[in-house]
């Protein structure tokens, strides 16, 4: 009996830890749209682009805002421009110095510019509104995190931005897609474009 019964508390313990970690989670989760709406009304001290975004067709956006340079809410953005549009998305608070780092560390990976908020915000519009009529929606935060970008208005942006390769998409699968994952995304392309209409490196 003694055996069975601390069975049981070991699984009712277990049942808690699980049902804890779900709500932690979930809390994470729903507080991410209130956290980035917050940082929304700070003043914007930073917008950057990887410089070569579009000769490479992968790169960068970070918006960071602040009161101060002491603390910085920044928002960021991992960009497919041939294929895949908004492949991730990110959203920190930190100190400054670690924004200053991160971004240091983002620039020797692949050089960063400065550009305008509001054609950042059209960039990201544009691009999430083009890989999702060929099948690929943006990542799932993507909609709560763009709003990091508060009353910059993308409508006032005159940019122009093309996708693709010679108005082709190009999927360039990355390093960690796996085997079944690139074959259902070329399936995805053959089914909305054709055999010829997209290219890939797979």
């Amino acid at each position: 009996m003694t055996n069975m019964a601390l069975k049981r508390a070991r699984k009712a313990q277990k049942r808690k830890q699980v049902v804890a970690q779900k709500r932690r989670a979930e809390a994470l989760e729903a507080g991410l749209p209130a956290r980035v709406l917050h940082a929304a009304n700070a003043p914007i001290q930073h917008c950057f682009l990887s410089e070569s975004l579009f000769e490479l067709g992968m790169g960068t956006l970070v918006l960071a805002r602040g009161a101060t340079r002491i603390h910085v809410e920044f928002s960021s953005f991992l960009l497919d421009t041939l294929c895949l549009g908004i492949k991730d998305v990110m959203f920190e608070s930190v100190d400054g110095e670690v924004f200053e780092g991160y971004m240091q560390a983002m620039d020797a990976a692949s050089p960063m510019v400065a550009v305008d908020p509001g054609d950042a915000r059209k960039l990201l519009r544009d691009l999430a509104a083009w890989s999702q009529s060929i099948g690929f929606a943006p990542h799932r935060d993507f909609a709560a995190v763009e709003r990091m970008f508060g009353d910059v208005s993308a409508d006032a942006s005159e940019a122009v931005f093309r996708f693709g390769q010679d108005g082709r998409p190009v999927y360039i699968p990355g390093p960690t897609d796996t085997g079944p994952l690139i074959q259902r995304r070329i399936a995805q392309l053959r089914k909305i474009l054709g055999d010829d209409g997209f290219e890939t490196a797979a």
